[in-house]
């Protein structure tokens, strides 16, 4: 059979978003990239978008009508993530994007903390890389004071986290330095350690006193913290809405459909709060659930243990409600505590794809007495199983895609499986009891309050504070963790949309399959489906399923 002109594409495709960001491709395990560093200078910048944009352009003058269901598939997703990848490099985040969160210094750290060191080749690379780090952070510099002079700027408040966080980190010793202690007892030890101190920390520092100075004297305030007041900040915050939900609906829209549901969940919490605590008032149930000392964790072992065997107790039971089954393990590990402080309360990284590293889920363990437990079981099921890992597994395990297929990840898809396996958890009879259900009722008002707050900010105008009141009025975390996600918000414009926008997208193609199907429908048949493809836009996974639907209907 001759080759699908698809093909040809696919396999440049993954070239280029590899060449353009070989960070992300060291993550998924892609040979070839574990010595680069991403070229974040303007020029480089604009030459992997135009690329990018170029083969959308040449997939789309193929006519869907000759290609097979599954290269359609290909083409579709092809024209949809090169235009979404473009987009951040063409809309310059990475002038605005800098902060605790979102720093290109945490992706160094995420990037190399994380490597697999135990070959030769891999000890080079990874010395490689460490070396062109310091030209990368003197990029990074370039691109504030760029966005300093033309009004694209992050804000003061953002950057003083990010001069914060790693001004603490150079003042540690190099031997307790997370990326010295990868390499830890192998023969480029030594050799690492004398770049971290010789060559990284120094670029860090002359980057932090950038930072510090002119680009910090223009940044914006916390009363401006939406990317509307950036130039063209409105046509800038469309273009990431559509990115990352992968739909059509507006910043309007999504506001108003987040103070519904909002609205909606308090009836939940009600019911919740009468078993629990004997009340159905919101606010008393907030309280206990923000401030009840008995309600939280003492130590960083206990979430360890806690989340591992939360891992144990989802895998013990994913068979039934899934045909086909990953085989990639997944390990829990503590999030890097340079980076902790300011981290979300956890996350996945995939596996490799060549098999060297499990899929991690990394949970944030620092200052324990913050973290509430009834809220680890609802964060353990999205990060891993049946969340993400599970996701991710079966993904890169689909060998008949394009590679760049199995490797992708599209916030709404990706984040949307993720919230409705924290309802479907319970579906499978993975939470301990009512209490933990908070977790899962919490988290769904989280992701509510994501859809108001972030187009409040860059859509609306809203300030900072007025983001955080709405998520301290409607919402059960605590204000530390609302703090930190209303600041990741401002750095990431459209990223907290993929959640609540991709799990409403996929209720709603469960509830056309059982609608249509009635006792027909099989569960397990119907995650297999959402799994066939990899990760999907979410209008080629409505597409996908109802075929599907009319296939099983026949």
């Amino acid at each position: 059979m001759s080759p699908s002109p698809i093909d040809a594409l696919a396999a440049e495709f993954l070239e280029a978003c590899s060449s353009a960001d070989p960070f992300s491709a060291s993550v998924f395990g892609l040979p070839g990239y574990d010595d680069q560093v991403p070229d974040l200078s303007a020029d480089g910048e604009a030459a992997a978008a135009d690329r990018l944009l170029a083969l959308a352009g040449r997939a789309e003058a193929i006519p869907a009508d000759t290609l097979s269901e599954d290269d359609r598939i290909t083409r579709d997703v092809l024209i949809h993530t090169a235009h979404s990848t473009a987009s951040p490099l063409t809309d310059r985040h990475a002038e605005f994007a800098l902060a605790g969160h979102t720093s290109p210094i945490t992706a160094v750290f995420t990037v190399l903390a994380a490597a697999t060191v135990k070959t030769p080749q891999q000890e080079q690379d990874y010395l490689t890389r460490l070396r062109r780090s310091a030209g990368y952070l003197a990029q990074v510099a370039e691109r504030a004071l760029a966005g300093a002079a033309s009004g694209q700027v992050p804000t003061q408040r953002g950057l003083t986290q990010a001069i914060d966080q790693y001004t603490g980190y150079l003042t540690t010793s190099p031997d307790d330095d997370s990326i010295v202690r990868t390499v830890r007892g192998t023969r480029i030890e030594g050799e690492v350690r004398a770049l971290v101190v010789d060559s990284l920390r120094p670029a860090i520092a002359a980057l932090l006193e950038t930072l510090a100075g002119p680009v910090r004297d223009k940044a914006r305030s916390d009363d401006d913290s939406g990317v509307l007041h950036l130039p063209d900040g409105p046509a800038l915050y469309a273009r990431a809405v559509a990115a990352h939900t992968s739909t059509d609906r507006d910043p309007e829209e999504i506001h108003q459909l987040g103070l519904d549901i909002c609205a909606q969940l308090r009836d939940e919490y009600a019911e919740l709060g009468k078993k629990v605590f004997g009340t159905g008032d919101f606010d008393t149930i907030v309280d206990r659930l923000r401030n009840d000392p008995g309600l939280r964790y003492e130590t960083a072992d206990q979430i360890l243990t806690d989340t591992r065997g939360l891992l144990t107790r989802a895998e013990s039971v994913v068979g039934d409600w899934f045909g086909r089954v990953y085989r990639t393990p997944c390990t829990v590990t503590p999030i890097d505590a340079v980076i902790a402080p300011t981290a979300v309360p956890g996350q996945y990284v995939p596996p490799a794809g060549d098999g060297s590293r499990p899929g991690q889920f990394q949970v944030n363990t620092y200052r324990p007495e913050t973290r509430t437990r009834y809220e680890y079981e609802t964060l353990s099921f999205h990060e891993s199983v049946p969340g993400h890992h599970l996701q991710f597994a079966l993904s890169q395990e689909l060998t008949h895609l394009p590679e760049f297929r199995r490797y992708l990840y599209l916030p709404a898809f990706g984040e949307g499986w993720g919230l409705y396996t924290e309802r479907l958890a319970d579906e499978m009879g993975l939470y301990s009891g009512d209490l933990a259900r908070f977790g899962m009722v919490s988290f769904d008002s989280w992701r509510a309050c994501r859809l108001v707050v972030d187009t409040g900010m860059h859509h609306r105008g809203w300030t900072r504070q007025q983001a955080i009141d709405f998520m301290l009025a409607n919402s059960a975390l605590t204000p530390g963790t609302i703090i930190n996600e209303v600041d990741r918000y401002i750095s990431w414009p459209g990223q907290a949309l993929g959640y609540m926008i991709g799990r409403l997208e996929i209720d709603g193609a469960r509830k056309r399959a059982t609608d249509r199907l009635g006792a027909a429908f099989d569960i397990r048949a119907f995650h297999d489906v959402l799994h066939s493809q990899g990760a999907m836009p979410m209008t080629v996974l409505n597409s996908v399923v109802d075929r599907w639907i009319e296939r099983t209907a026949a």
